[in-house]
C-alpha cells in the first residue's frame, strides 16, 4: 500500500524516529501504525547487536531525589559519542533511568520500550550499565551531587545521634561537602579498618619490590616493618574518606572536619555510614 506523508509524521511524532526509518517501517508493516512501532523497536535491538563491539565510554550519570530527601539513586547510561550524550532523547532517557531507580525498579525492564526506541534514534551501542539507590537508615541525612555535567555522580550518608541533628542546616551542608570532596578525591573506602588486607599486602609488594630496586636490597627485617607499617598508613590515607586531606581544607582531613561540624551543631559524633562514587566509563 501506498505510504503517505502524513503517516510518515504521525510516526515520527509517535518514536522520533528519522523520517526514513519512518517511511521503512511503514511499508515493511502495511501502514500498521502499532506493528511499524514494533517494528522500529526491533530494528533499534538489531542495531545495538551489530555494533555490540563499539566501545561505550561516553554518556551520563544521572541523579534523582525523592522530595523528602530519604532516598536517592544514581544511574549511569553510556553510548559511544559524546554527541549522542548531549541529545534531548539521551538526557532524557537517563533522567528517566535514574527516577526508576529511585522507585526500586529494574530500569531496562520497566523504561524497555523507551531503551528501544532510543537504540533506534541514536544507532550507537547504548548501555544501562549501573545503578545505586540509598534509602536513609536510621537518624542522618543523604545528599547527592553531580560533577562536570554527569561525568561523575556521588551519593552519601551521614549519620547523627538524634533527629534534632539531623534536621540542622549545617549538618545537609556538611554532606554537601563530603559529596564534593568524594568527587574530587575519589575515596574507595571510608576508614582503614574497611580496606582488604589482600589490597594492602598487594600495595606493599609493588612499594617494597621498588625500594628494592633502588637500593639494591631491602631493610633488615626489624627495620622493615616499620617501613611496612608507614606504607601501608600512607596508602590507607590516600584511598580512605576520613583519613584524606578535606578537600576544603588541606590542613585537616575529612574526619577532623566532620569532628568540627560534630562541635558546631551540638551533636557528636557525625559518621559517614556509607558512599558511592560512579565515575564516567570507570
Amino acid at each position: 500500500m501506498a505510504i503517505t506523508i502524513e503517516q510518515i509524521k504521525e510516526l515520527r511524532e509517535a518514536t522520533a524516529a528519522g523520517m526514513g526509518a519512518c517511511k521503512e517501517a511503514l511499508a515493511a508493516t502495511d501502514g500498521n501504525m502499532e506493528e511499524a512501532i514494533k517494528y522500529l523497536r526491533e530494528k533499534g535491538l538489531a542495531v545495538a547487536a551489530k555494533r555490540v563491539d563499539k566501545e561505550s565510554k561516553q554518556g551520563i550519570v544521572a541523579l534523582a531525589e525523592a522530595e523528602d530527601k530519604k532516598s536517592m539513586a544514581l544511574a549511569e547510561i553510556n553510548c559511544e559519542t559524546d554527541f549522542v550524550a548531549k541529545t534531548e532523547a539521551f538526557v532524557k532517557f537517563t533522567a528517566d533511568a535514574a527516577k526508576t531507580a529511585l522507585e526500586g525498579k529494574d530500569i531496562e525492564q520497566t523504561l524497555g520500550d523507551d531503551y528501544k526506541m532510543l537504540l533506534t534514534k541514536t544507532g550507537e551501542n547504548v548501555k544501562i550499565r549501573r545503578s545505586e539507590r540509598f534509602q536513609l537508615e536510621g537518624t542522618g541525612v543523604l545528599s547527592g551531587y553531580i560533577h562536570m555535567g554527569g561525568k561523575i555522580g556521588v551519593m552519601v550518608e551521614l549519620g547523627v545521634p538524634t533527629c534534632e541533628c539531623a534536621a540542622s542546616p549545617l549538618l545537609a551542608e556538611a554532606a554537601h561537602m563530603v559529596c564534593l570532596h568524594i568527587a574530587a578525591n575519589a575515596p574507595k573506602y571510608i576508614q582503614p579498618a574497611d580496606v582488604p588486607q589482600k589490597e594492602i599486602d598487594d600495595e606493599l609488594e609493588v612499594k617494597l619490590a621498588a625500594l628494592k630496586e633502588q637500593k639494591g636490597k631491602l631493610p633488615p627485617e626489624q627495620a622493615l616493618a616499620g617501613i611496612k607499617k608507614g606504607m601501608a598508613a600512607k596508602f590507607c590515607t590516600q584511598i580512605c574518606l576520613l583519613k584524606q586531606p578535606y578537600v576544603a581544607d588541606g590542613d585537616i582531613t575529612v574526619e577532623q572536619y566532620l569532628a568540627n561540624v560534630a562541635k558546631e551543631c551540638g551533636c557528636s559524633p557525625v559518621t559517614v555510614k556509607r558512599f558511592v562514587r560512579m565515575q564516567l566509563g570507570a
